[in-house]
């Protein structure tokens, strides 16, 4: 695997697939980009899923500006499985090319060169190309918090993909091949769960000598943050729920990595009840978070979120507590769905 960036390599006619539920403020504002890359063959399938907010009348308008432009029209009533996994279904298989790019209805391409970026693999072996998709910034702590777990999250499944790993990916900026898609029956194999429709698939399929990563600036796609607490806790139970289905190994790195990061803290916390160990759980606090500014400031403004860097302690410890409160939460709360 490896970094990849733009080039001028020769360009292979792709599909980007775009999945809508009520979103017409959202393509009316950032469709556009899509539809505008610097790439000389490239289609844009729009699946427009039981809108009912004037999502269909915004995508005739473009329709009649872009010809390049496709829209799936699924109705509400049909006898259709509800649910994003079925409308990616739907958009990939009106696809007409083997390379299938996918992004969300509230996403912009960080520029004209997004769709060369994405289409570069390093030879023909390469199936999966994981992206990254950084949230805008907005006001508040809630803010901050959405924008520093993305960036510990993305520093988690793009460093394993790197070491041949991959575990996940993000639909938001993600690509892969129409024949494995249809050749690994889809997503058979968890449409039960309502999320899981780009880090499921990526787990069951992805591999050491198929998957690629970019992350160069010209390849990020940027996306709307919530901007309630509810909104953002239902977002997290249903990558919660799917993660549940990883492969065991994966499973296990991952729940490894939230225990040792709970005894770091519980194991601070207790010390702090004894005044003689207070200064040793000060001084082994205060030690990594030494150790971290060595290694976070520059991460995160690789990964265009350096204005975090004088946040992070503080973000650390919040993200904690909002994982924990999540696992909690989502055990007792099954019920999750896509809009």
């Amino acid at each position: 695997m490896r970094i990849e960036v733009p080039d001028n390599g020769t360009a292979r006619p792709l599909s980007v697939v775009i999945c809508a539920r009520n979103e017409a403020l959202n393509l009316r504002e950032y469709l556009s980009v899509v539809l505008e890359q610097d790439y000389p063959a490239y289609e844009v399938v729009v699946v427009n899923d039981r809108s009912w907010d004037g999502t269909e009348e915004v995508l005739k308008d473009f329709g009649t500006r872009y010809k390049h432009l496709k829209i799936v029209n699924i109705a509400d009533g049909e006898k259709f499985i509800a649910g994003k996994k079925f409308a990616v279904t739907m958009g990939i298989k009106a696809a007409q090319y083997e390379w299938l790019v996918f992004t969300d209805a509230d996403c912009m391409p960080a520029s004209a060169n997004w769709l060369k970026g994405m289409q570069q693999p390093a030879n023909e072996q390469t199936e999966f190309i994981l992206g990254y998709s950084p949230y805008l910034k907005r006001k508040g702590i809630l803010n901050a918090l959405i924008r520093f777990e993305t960036f510990f999250t993305a520093v988690n499944y793009l460093s394993f993909a790197l070491k041949g790993m991959p575990y996940m990916g993000v639909g938001r900026n993600m690509a892969y091949k129409k024949s494995v898609f249809f050749k690994n029956k889809g997503f058979a194999a968890h449409m039960h769960i309502p999320s899981g429709d780009d880090d499921l698939f990526v787990n069951a399929n992805a591999g050491k000598r198929n998957t690629e990563i970019r992350i160069h600036k010209d390849t990020q796609v940027w996306s709307e943050p919530d901007t309630s607490f509810g909104a953002y806790l239902r977002q997290k139970k249903r990558h919660f729920g799917a993660g549940k289905l990883y492969k065991g190994k994966h499973k296990f790195i991952l729940s490894c990595q939230i225990v040792f990061q709970f005894l770091f803290y519980a194991f601070l916390i207790a010390l702090m009840f004894f005044k003689p160990a207070m200064y040793i759980a000060l001084g082994i606090f205060a030690l990594s978070i030494m150790i971290r500014c060595f290694v976070y400031p520059r991460l995160l403004k690789r990964l265009s979120y350096g204005g975090l860097s004088i946040w992070f302690p503080l973000l650390d410890i919040l993200l904690f507590i909002f994982l924990v409160f999540n696992g909690i939460v989502s055990i007792f709360v099954k019920k999750v769905q896509w809009k």
